[in-house]
């Protein structure tokens, strides 16, 4: 039923698709898939979970509209945007990390021995925070002082202590680090926002060649690009990447690295504000197990 549907909805929008070659249902936000068409074009389909998403949808298409003329690697070029489905021709190159859907374990399509990957993400990230946003509408993309970053990070503190409970160590641990001003930057930068592997497309070089997924784009802390890296591929990885940036002209500042390592340690923290923002049970205990409750 699932192929069927995604085919319905492409010929509905005028996309000649014949064959859907597979489907992920992995994804929070979206069901997706890949179609080709009979010159073996292929497409890439998207059907949001959520109708509410489709405010947020247009965010992402804005976003991409913005990025288009500013960035030297490649990006989505939405063909279709409704509230039904979002298509887009398929991008060269894999993801740097895959999930196999029968499975569901990782796959990696880069050599984590060689720190090519890491120094093409510095490449990346250099480039994409050194974007000026002025030709964006403020009301189009968010943007975050240090400050109220710190003071949203205690308020989801507070809501989720509330709502599910917060093991006091944690609680004590992510405290700490908000309320320290060493660790935080005194600047702003044009984030991804939920930047990871999974989300960079690579060639076979360990190369970055395309980044997707860009509807949690913002203005904010810069180390937030880091984190996703940090987590998949670990402290040498970062160390790398982080050299590579500054080399490079990159803004960074004494604790960068820590910080770093402190933001990722409170994706529990933000899985359970999203999961409480669904009022889905299935997400909701998934937030609890990851918070240890």
């Amino acid at each position: 039923m699932t192929d069927a549907l995604f085919l319905k909805l492409a010929l509905k929008h005028n996309i000649p698709v014949e064959k859907i070659i597979s489907t992920n249902e992995l994804g929070l936000d979206y069901r997706t898939a890949i179609a080709e068409e009979q010159n073996q074009k292929r497409w890439l389909l998207r059907i949001p979970r959520r109708i509410e998403n489709f405010i947020k949808i247009q965010q992402e298409e804005q976003y991409l509209q913005f990025l288009k003329s500013k960035v030297s690697f490649n990006i989505p070029d939405w063909n279709v945007v409704t509230p039904e489905l979002i298509a887009y021709p398929l991008l060269i190159d894999s993801p740097a990390l895959e999930v196999d859907l029968k499975s569901n374990d990782f796959n990696w399509n880069i050599d984590l021995n060689s720190f090519d990957y890491s120094e093409s993400l510095a490449a990346i990230l250099f480039e994409l925070h050194s974007i000026s946003t002025d030709g964006i509408r403020k009301s189009e993309l968010k943007k975050f002082s240090t400050n109220e970053i710190r003071q949203e990070l205690l308020n989801e503190i507070d809501l989720v202590k509330a709502e599910l409970g917060i093991p006091s160590r944690l609680e004590k641990q992510w405290r700490a680090w908000i309320n320290e001003d060493s660790y935080w930057p005194e600047f702003s930068v044009l984030n991804h926002g939920d930047l990871y592997a999974g989300h960079t497309l690579v060639n076979s070089k360990n190369q970055i060649t395309g980044v997707i997924d860009w509807s949690e784009m913002q203005v904010g802390d810069s180390s937030l690009d880091f984190t996703g890296h940090y987590v998949g591929l670990g402290e040498k990885h970062l160390d790398k990447t982080i050299e590579v940036y500054k080399k490079m002209g990159g803004r960074t500042w004494s604790r960068m690295k820590e910080h770093i390592i402190c933001r990722a340690s409170v994706s529990p923290l933000k899985f359970a504000i999203f999961a409480l923002s669904t009022k889905n049970d299935g997400y909701i205990q998934s937030a609890r197990d990851q918070l240890g409750l």
